[in-house]
């Protein structure tokens, strides 16, 4: 059985996420306006930074971001009253027991939000992610058995960083350097440059984007000035992510995958694993099968909806899928529940 958050905890951190999405991230010198690109709607605007103005990509034409731009058009709150806010809901959901992030994991997202990476359409993905799904759901789902790691993973979509007419400011090089990461060479040759890493060790970045090709090669991340190992499968995890703020200082806000798509990805995930990748994939399920347990007692309705669109995806994602369910017994209960159009009992 799921055990639930507390109301009072939940509630907080919503507040929490709230205030972040209401904070301007930068002063606007200019009104915001819209671009048509490829027949979809795209926000920017100059801003002054750095002494300079500059026109900034804001996102894409949501209800979301258009909040986000009435709230930096109103600017109501000063940037320290807000840091002492924020801090103290952090410091009051940390005290509660939710995932929070170590101080270097928590500096390189923090440096990775502050150039813009999030709002450029990059989404934290991996498990760094799952542990934002305690405080989303409000249920406990991320036990420290199946949440430990040290990677950072950051995949975008290649069309939308290169369509997108910004970069990284300051640029990634710039804002990590501090940190001592810088690109590698990878055990590959055909990966240079998709992992960042210090010297001596410490957390390194991966960066990741879709293969939508037969081949999973490294491609180029324009708007983010990266390589990045395309990996097929990813498109599902990372469409329509959702804001979420990690517990650090005062909160760092980024985008996450949505939950369920990280559970149904993460089957597909599992089954794709070689045989010295095994204890990964067992990690896989147990996060799947974490995620899935809250989802249907919370948000039945969008785990639904994500198995049957994967499942409609075509054999090899059907073939994904049953090969993980034969492994665990508990989601493969769950997915019988939930998914519709699939077989009674899956393989």
């Amino acid at each position: 059985m799921i055990e639930p958050v507390s109301l009072a905890v939940h509630t907080l951190y919503q507040e929490l996420l709230e205030a972040w999405l209401e904070r301007p991230d930068f002063d606007l010198d200019g009104a915001p306006f819209l671009r048509t690109i490829d027949g979809k709607q795209y926000w920017y605007a100059n801003a002054r930074l750095n002494g300079q103005v500059r026109t900034r990509y804001l996102g894409p034409d949501t209800e979301e971001v258009k909040q986000q731009i009435a709230a930096m058009r109103s600017n109501r709150e000063a940037r320290s009253a807000f840091e002492r806010r924020c801090s103290d809901m952090v410091a009051q959901l940390r005290a509660a027991g939710l995932p929070a992030l170590d101080m270097q994991t928590g500096k390189i997202l923090a440096a990775l939000s502050g150039s813009g990476v999030f709002r450029l359409g990059g989404t934290l993905v991996g498990t760094h992610a799952f542990r934002l799904y305690t405080a989303e759901l409000g249920a406990w789902v991320s036990g420290r058995a199946v949440a430990m790691t040290e990677d950072v993973d950051i995949a975008a979509f290649e069309r939308l960083s290169m369509t997108i007419d910004d970069t990284a400011d300051p640029e990634l090089a710039q804002a990590l350097a501090p940190l001592g990461l810088k690109p590698v060479p990878g055990l590959s040759p055909k990966l240079a440059g998709t992992r960042w890493a210090a010297r001596g060790g410490g957390t390194p970045i991966d960066f990741l984007t879709p293969s939508f090709d037969s081949e999973e090669g490294v491609r180029t991340l324009p708007s983010l000035g990266v390589a990045a190992q395309s990996l097929h499968f990813l498109n599902f995890l990372i469409a329509e992510p959702i804001p979420a703020v990690a517990l650090y200082r005062s909160g760092v806000l980024l985008k996450a995958p949505r939950p369920e798509r990280f559970a149904v990805h993460k089957l597909i995930v599992a089954s794709r694993r070689g045989a010295h990748q095994q204890a990964k994939a067992r990690k896989d399920l147990a996060q799947a099968a974490a995620l899935m347990a809250a989802l249907e007692e919370a948000r039945p309705q969008e785990l639904g909806a994500a198995l049957d669109l994967a499942w409609s995806q075509g054999p090899k994602w059907r073939a994904g899928i049953e090969a993980s369910l034969a492994r665990n017994e508990q989601v493969r209960h769950i997915v019988e529940r939930n998914l519709g159009g699939g077989p009674s009992t899956p393989a």
